[in-house]
This record gives C-alpha cells, structure tokens and sequence, in this order.
C-alpha cells in the first residue's frame, strides 16, 4: 500500500529543513564574558599535571584525578557527580625512578623512560650492551644461551637530520580552505590479517619468557622523537599471566646513536640501570568521572560533553590531555556558572583506558547505548572484525549530541561533521559568533583517533573540534616535554567559550540533533588492540 503525503506537508518540511539555526547571542555574550574573565582552566590544568603528575590507568595518580575531578564539579554546584567504574582493565603500573648511567668507555648520564607496564632492577645494576634483532622465533632460537647478563639494544640506529616542518604551527587560512574539501573515500581494503595483533601478542609473550630464562638484564629501543625526547607508552602485560618480562626502556635518540657507534666501532660498552616500578595487582576495574547540569522540560535527553583524562607517564599528561579535560571542565563550570536552565540534561565524562583502546568511553556506550549481543561470541571473524550487530539500550534515543576534546593545547578553528552533512548549517550558525576568536571552519570529513569515535561507530552523533597542532605532532604527544610550560593559556580559554556555546545551544535546540544512518554492520571505534601489548592511538589528524 503506497502513501501519499501532502504536497502541503512536503513544503512545510522543505521550509523548516531551511529555516536558519537560532543562536542565543545573548547567552554568547555572558558565556565569553565569563569565560575571558574569570576562567579557571589553567587553575584546573596545574592540578591535573603539576600536582598529580602522569595519569597512567590503574595507576594512584589516575585514582587521586578521578576523584579530584568528580569532587571539582560537585564543588562546581553540578549534580549526580560520580565515578562509574568499567573493567576488568587489568593491573595498575607506575615508576618511581629510572637512573640511566654509561660507565665504560667513559661515564655520562644518558636519558631513557621505561615502557609501561614493565618491571623494574632489583637496585642498580651493570652489564655490557650488545645489539640484536628479536622480532621472530627464530631469533629468539638463534640467541638461546648467548646472552646472560646483557642489556640488548634492539632497535637500529636512526640518522637524525633537519626538518623542514616548524616546531610550532598553526593553520594558515589556505590550511583552513583545503580542510573544506572533502576527499571521496577509496574502496576499503579487504583480506585484512585480523590475528595479527594475535600472533603479536603470542610472539611478545614468548620473548617476555626468553629474557627471563636467558638472564638478560634489560632491553632498550630508540625514541621516535629526537631533539632530546623520549617518547614511550607501553611495552608489558596488564594482565598477569605468565613473566612480565625484564625492564624494557626507550632511550632518547641522539644517547642512542651514540653507544650504537661504539658497539659499531667494537668498543666495549658498560651501562647500570637503576629502574623502580610498581604493578597494583589488587583492583583490575577503572573509572570514568561523570556529572550533570539537570535539563528542565526535556530533561529526560542528554547532550554530552567530555575528553580522557588518562595519560601516558614520560611527562604530565598535559596536551595529551589534562588540556581537553581543563576545557570541558571549564565549559561546564562557565555554565554552571551563569545559571542557565538547559532543556536537555548536559552530561560530561571524564574517560579512563583512552589510551590503550579507548576503554572507558567503549565501556560507557556499551552500557548506556549500544552493544553487540551476547550470541555473537560465536561469530568470532565478525568480532575480530568489529562489524558484529548491536543491541540498542533505552538511553540510545535519548543522546542528541556528543563533543570531545583532545587534540592538545591548539585552540578551536572549527569542527568536523565525521560525515554527518545535516550537521554543516548547525555548525555554521554556531560558530559565527567565533569568527573573531579565529573559529569558522566546518568540514564534513571525519577524524578518529580519540572518544568521540565510539559514540560515532554506534550511530551518535558525536564530533571533535578542528584545532591548532602548535607542537603537539612534534613535540609533546606521549614524550617527556607533554607539561604544563608547552600548554597555550588564550588557546584554552578560547576552546572552552566556544565549547560552552557548542553544548548550550545542543541543550537548547527544538529538534534532537541529526543523526546519520547506521551502516549496514555497524563497526568498532577502532581496530581491536592486542590485549597484552598498550597499542598507539592514532596521533592528532594530518594535515
């Protein structure tokens, strides 16, 4: 049976669809006057990082930061302030101290971090260095018996040379017209190796036994970074099972080079190694920090807003993204603040496990509003996959919107509508009161890498703002110079006013926001991690 709609009713919705978006100019103003003048956001930063320092998962520092953050906005006046826990995660992990000497053929300090949920020396100790390539069984064969008492560089060396790329950078207005553009996808790949993270996770386990049984005392790896910074995220087991392995660290490139010259030249090479860690075997469960600003007539729908307040532990944790969690924060506290009455309940979130997966936001969707069934266990390709079918939760249709932040210190120069068209004109009516903070792009690309992706595999409407890199690709992302001094305060500042308005007027809308189709299989957030091994997460999006 067909149905006819009335010519009638078919313009009514061409009109509404063309409708210009209303902004509360009004409201804009109080939340740029309140955000210039009285923000908190660099208050709530030094906190974050200089106080309670890295930010690892599991760790203390990342236990006394989700309830300093849930404490700060119930403090703030928001209500239902709580820590939802999520897991298993797996053991917690921190170092207390890492001390890198040479000692033949001369003294010097040399500067290296330990890998993640690595152990640590039993006090200082001495052995000779010698460099070798483990990356499969049969060089684990091969070496059987050889290497009692060493410590194994097992990276190459890496020719440092001058880079035209400035440290720091922000996008120019040509940057800001070719992001317009949107490139037509490719076909995807197929036949990818799904069991590579697998047979990964095997090989690290077996070669974590190998150490061991041959008495090697630790092994070292080149950073990626050079310019004296140790970039290191995880290198060992969250779950125990088995050896954790000898301490593994990752040196800075220019010490690197240099011992691999001498062991090069056949010059005998001495290091000692003091290393301290913990693992914290006792609680495997993590937590994300959430609280709320009550909507009033529909209160019963949600607009979201939030960032990972986890880090890695070579700095503080401050790009990466004590800065994301200082500017939701704040935008709530702005809010909180000038005592508006949203119609939708505003929700932040706060995430832990960012890092190694994106966990804690993973977590929160499956619980809240989307999940694979149960049965699909037995679909072990589609789960491999991440295109099993989903189950939907009550709260699915309740969520009109959800904002991220967590691409370092840059201020917002636009948005991204991840593919979703009919979210462009939104955007653009919001964002014309930013046009003079440098805020005017929308794109309909997508981006990844970060929270909002798992709202956005599920079918949310979820975004993450366009922002400055500054130094974020170059200096600071999981290395030893992400602290307080790389953080850009009218960058913050300016983020939070915006995101602010962003959520205020989400909250306010007649209409929930619009929503893309669900695909056919609705897949993963992101490429199934090896469980074992702390993957990367995709850096900030290129250029």
């Amino acid at each position: 049976m067909s149905l006819r709609i009335p010519a009638v009713l078919i313009l009514l919705a061409g009109v509404a669809s063309s409708l210009p978006e209303p902004v509360d100019l009004v409201v804009v103003t109080k939340i740029r006057e309140e955000g210039f003048r009285n923000s908190k956001a660099m208050e709530t930063l030094a906190q974050l990082t200089d106080v309670l320092g890295p930010r690892l998962t599991g760790s203390p520092q990342m236990k006394k930061a989700s309830e300093w953050t849930r404490s700060q906005l119930a403090a703030w006046g928001l209500e239902n302030a709580h820590l939802e826990r999520w897991g298993p995660f797996g053991r917690g992990w921190s170092f207390e101290r890492v001390s890198v000497h040479m000692t033949s053929p001369v003294s010097g300090p040399l500067l290296a971090l330990p890998k993640a949920w690595t152990p640590g020396t039993t006090g200082p100790v001495r052995g000779r260095v010698m460099k070798i390539k483990l990356s499969a069984d049969s060089d684990l064969e091969k070496n059987k018996g050889k290497l009692a008492g060493r410590i194994l560089f097992l990276s190459l060396s890496r020719t440092l040379r001058e880079s035209s790329r400035p440290l720091f950078s922000r996008y120019s207005d040509d940057d800001l017209k070719e992001l317009e553009q949107f490139p037509i996808p490719s076909r995807p790949e197929r036949g990818l190796d799904a069991d590579l993270p697998h047979e990964r996770t095997r090989f690290q386990r077996k070669l974590a036994e190998f150490l061991v049984a041959e008495k090697v005392l630790a092994t070292v790896e080149i950073s990626s970074r050079d310019g004296g910074l140790v970039q290191v995220s995880g290198g060992g087991f969250r779950e125990k099972a088995g050896s954790d392995g000898v301490p593994a660290l990752v040196m800075a490139a220019e010490h690197y080079n240099r011992i691999y010259r001498l062991l090069e030249a056949k010059t005998d090479v001495e290091i000692e190694l003091d290393v301290r860690t913990t693992f914290y075997e006792g609680e495997t469960d993590s937590e994300n920090t959430v609280a709320e600003i009550p909507g009033t007539d529909a209160s019963g729908e949600i607009v979201m807003l939030g960032a990972h307040l986890d880090s890695w532990h070579a700095g503080t944790g401050a790009t990466d993204n004590a800065a994301g969690v200082a500017v939701v924060m704040e935008a709530v506290r702005i809010l909180k603040a000038l005592e508006v009455r949203p119609r939708r309940t505003i929700r932040i979130a706060l995430w832990s496990g960012e890092e190694q997966g994106l966990l804690g936001s993973r977590a929160y969707v499956r619980e809240h509003f989307a999940a694979p069934p149960a049965e699909e266990k037995a679909s072990a390709s589609k789960a491999r996959r991440g295109t099993a079918p989903l189950v939907f939760k009550p709260d699915y249709e309740k969520l009109s919107a959800y904002f991220n932040v967590d691409n370092g210190t840059g201020k917002i120069r636009g948005v991204y509508t991840q593919d979703n068209v009919a979210a462009g004109a939104i955007f653009e009516a919001w964002l014309e009161p930013f046009a003079d903070l440098g805020a005017t792009t929308v794109t309909n690309r997508s981006t990844g890498g970060t929270d909002h992706r798992t709202f956005d595999a599920v079918g949310l409407p979820a975004f993450q703002f366009i922002q400055d890199d500054v130094d974020y690709a170059t200096r600071t992302h999981h290395t030893s110079m992400d602290v307080y001094d790389r953080i850009q305060r009218e960058d913050l500042v300016q983020a939070s006013v915006i995101l602010a308005s962003f959520v205020y007027h989400a909250a306010m809308r007649d209409g929930r926001f619009p929503r893309k189709p669900l695909p056919r299989e609705s897949p993963s957030p992101s490429p199934s991690p090896g469980d074992a091994v702390s993957p990367e997460p995709s850096p900030s999006p290129s250029r």
